[in-house]
């Protein structure tokens, strides 16, 4: 697709025209590690659990700074922001997966990468309508492995903001998601999922 195509089909909002929608069928069997960004995660010292995992997710810039605590596989990168090519390249992801609603942010440059698919709007829609706010890039990754046929997924570095990110210096309060819901909603989905841990 051509930059205008693609820039027209932003404005016009057909979400079939700007990428595949994300393929659930690789997820299906797997062990899955997401990792969030949560700063916390490296005080720890998981990353060969991480790296242990059939498949390694993570989230927008996905900083890495040990990989005693964070390890070194991406699989897939989950984005709701511009990442810069410098970094998609450190990270070589196979797939590239736009999660936001939010079109606008998404460039032509991210959509034309090899393994590139979007989240369906319609999913971090209903799941914004269940939290009371926009949901974080972690929340909808949640949301996305709950609703696939994984076999097992654990949670690392989702301290759902109470150390911080350690992608950037906001605190809750500038950011326009609920942590607290997020939070009660990921609880109640480990209780009633045992394919989730944290």
């Amino acid at each position: 697709m051509s930059p205008l195509r693609f820039h027209l089909a932003k404005l016009r909002g057909a979400e079939a025209a700007l990428g595949p929608p994300v393929p659930l069928a690789e997820l299906a069997g797997r062990r899955v590690a997401l990792v969030g960004n949560a700063r916390s995660l490296a005080a720890g010292a998981g990353g060969a659990a991480i790296d242990g995992a059939d498949l390694v997710l993570r989230i927008n810039a996905a900083p890495l700074p040990s990989s005693l605590s964070h390890g070194a596989r991406t699989d897939w990168l989950l984005v709701s922001v511009p990442v810069e090519e410098g970094r998609l390249s450190a990270l070589a992801p196979r797939r590239l997966v736009w999660m936001t609603p939010r079109r606008r942010r998404l460039h032509w440059r991210l959509a034309r990468r090899p393994g590139f698919a979007v989240l369906p709007s319609a999913w971090a829609e209903a799941l914004a309508a269940r939290l009371g706010a926009r949901p974080s890039t972690g929340a909808m990754a949640v949301d996305l492995l709950a609703r696939s046929e994984v076999a097992a997924v654990r949670l690392h570095g989702f301290d759902f903001f109470a150390s911080l990110s350690l992608s950037g210096r906001r605190g809750a309060r500038d950011v326009p998601h609920d942590f607290a819901a997020e939070r009660a909603w990921v609880e109640a989905l480990l209780a009633r999922d045992p394919r989730f841990s944290l």
